[in-house]
């Protein structure tokens, strides 16, 4: 599968932004799919993942009850709703995505991820 990410950009502090990431192939509902960020200097972190069947979300808690994860089959693609955005969302955003068989899993470790994206660019202002 190929992804893509796009959506990113310059954004107040407290304000939202919504990436969207867009996979190819026809086998889109067999991959589990997260959201990583990475800001200079520091190690990519997880942010968000949900299941195949969208069922179940996880999220770091740097950002939980502030971003929302979510999938459209239909479209093959996956999205990060970031409300409230705060200076320290500042990153790179990459999404990714395993081939699975669980309908339920979701994973939060980026060594559990087999394809990404491109990453896209969120700086947000104070």
């Amino acid at each position: 599968v190929q992804l893509q990410a796009f959506g990113g950009g310059l954004v107040q502090a407290g304000g939202s932004l919504r990436l969207s990431c867009a996979a190819s192939g026809r086998t889109f509902s067999s991959y589990v799919m997260g959201w990583f960020r990475q800001a200079p200097g520091k190690e990519r972190e997880f942010v968000g993942g949900i299941s195949r069947n969208g069922a179940n979300t996880y999220y770091a808690a740097s950002v939980k009850g502030r971003f929302t994860i979510s999938r459209d089959s239909a479209e093959n693609t996956v999205y990060l709703q970031m409300n409230s955005l705060k200076p320290e969302d500042t990153a790179v955003y990459y999404c990714a995505a395993r081939f699975t068989s669980s309908s339920n899993d979701v994973y939060t470790g980026d060594d559990q991820y087999n394809y990404w994206g491109q990453g896209t660019q969120v700086t947000v202002s104070s």
